[in-house]
């Protein structure tokens, strides 16, 4: 009788067999195997390197002093009048120094700038991982056009994992509802091949370190 058995019948045998052959990992230790090469550079050097290769704006600071300077001479070339922050901890910052700023949603509509701390930087993609724990909530870092994160050198992180485990140490089982990680401004190239910088989130997006 001939054999009817079409090729993906028998693919799919195949398949079955293996499920139902119990067989010992080949690499049981793959979990633990680096992926990258190791890197003898600073995590302060490495994320830098990272994120402003995509298009991210970054400013080493020593102190929160010399973090105010940076940012008032970016607002005044920027000519930005409307910054929104909602956190408190930024807030008292920012308030020592007598920075204007608003605190509330009045107007979200016309905000210029959003400002937010976050949970961790990641160095090896340079990427930012926030979360929706604090008083900024999801909106701060995604309407306005210019998103400025305020981090500190005790937030660097080599890897994802790193920051997730930053992330749990800090809430337990009280984790965030949203964690998500951003890598560079917001972007598309969907439109005829052409890379669009602001497409989906913020244009622009600085990361102003603090030592400490």
């Amino acid at each position: 009788m001939k054999d009817i058995t079409t090729s993906k019948e028998k693919l799919l045998k195949k398949i079955r067999q293996a499920l139902l052959e119990k067989r010992d990992n080949p690499y049981p230790n793959l979990e633990n195997l680096p992926h990258y090469a190791a890197d003898d550079e600073l995590l302060e050097v490495i994320f830098a390197e990272q994120f402003t290769a995509v298009s991210g704006q970054f400013d080493f600071c020593e102190d929160e002093f010399q973090f105010i300077e940076s940012l008032l001479t970016l607002a005044e070339e920027r000519n930005w009048r409307k910054i929104y922050c909602w956190e408190p901890t930024l807030q008292a910052i920012l308030k020592q120094y007598e920075y204007p700023f608003f605190e509330t949603d009045k107007d979200f509509e016309q905000a210029e700038v959003g400002f937010t701390l976050c949970e961790a930087l990641i160095a090896r993609n340079g990427s930012i991982l926030l979360s929706n724990a604090n008083m900024a909530g999801r909106r701060l870092s995604i309407y306005p056009p210019v998103h400025i994160v305020l981090a500190y050198t005790s937030q660097l992180v080599l890897d994802l994992k790193d920051g997730f485990k930053l992330i749990k140490d800090k809430y337990g089982k009280d984790l965030p509802s949203m964690i998500t990680t951003v890598t560079g401004p917001s972007r598309t190239a969907d439109i005829e091949k052409t890379l669009v910088l602001g497409a989906h989130g913020p244009k622009e997006l600085f990361v102003f370190l603090i030592d400490g």
